[in-house]
């Protein structure tokens, strides 16, 4: 069954480019992470997100996130693309790209698109991505078409705002940003909020 938010995340294990016997949680430790999955190697749209990633490797790093690529290809090509990817977008991949060329794991995550196959008419995956935290579970998911390439910002955004609301009794409101206000929990009264952050601002509505 795919896992939906709060669910815990399934272990990955298999190869990488260049490690046969990756283990996902092994990889994560006590990290958050982002699985993300594209449809194919060597694909224009794909290129590009995965040059974008290799880009921000060391933001995500900085914050404490490491990421993992997914598709149905193999090691060898993995290890081809990368080549490519660093070639024709400046900045090398370091992190593991997973092989699922059976799809069973693909299977499992429920992120394969049916409406589309591989040369050999196998079903390619959508662009899914989770965000997983430290205990190995979902706190983010989402997909996107083979035709749209993802947002890496906001996953940096995401990301920022998740740690920010797992840490504290908050939530941020739309578009938020670092260093943008952000919305006290209703769990805590007024005075318990400004004993907690201070002054703040209160809003009513009815």
């Amino acid at each position: 069954m795919a896992p939906y938010l709060n669910d815990t995340f399934p272990n990955l294990q298999g190869s990488t480019q260049d490690q046969p016997d990756f283990d996902l949680y092994e990889y994560l430790g006590s990290s958050w992470g982002i699985v993300f999955a594209h449809p194919g190697d060597f694909t224009p749209v794909c290129t590009t997100e995965l040059g974008k990633a290799a880009e921000l490797q060391i933001q995500f790093k900085n914050r404490g996130v490491k990421l993992c690529g997914f598709s149905c290809n193999t090691p060898a090509s993995h290890r081809r693309w990368i080549r490519d990817i660093e070639y024709s977008m400046g900045h090398r991949v370091e992190f593991p790209l997973f092989c699922d060329p059976t799809r069973k794991c693909a299977a499992m995550l429920g992120i394969l698109d049916l409406t589309r196959s591989d040369v050999e008419g196998l079903p390619l995956t959508v662009r899914g991505v989770f965000v997983i935290k430290p205990d190995k579970t979902v706190a983010m998911m989402m997909a996107y078409p083979h035709t749209s390439g993802r947002n890496f910002d906001e996953l940096l955004r995401i990301v920022n705002a998740m740690m920010l609301t797992e840490a504290h009794s908050i939530a941020t409101p739309v578009n938020w940003q670092r260093g943008d206000d952000v919305i006290v929990s209703c769990d805590l009264d007024n005075e318990e909020a400004k004993l907690q952050y201070g002054a703040v601002s209160l809003y009513f509505s009815r």
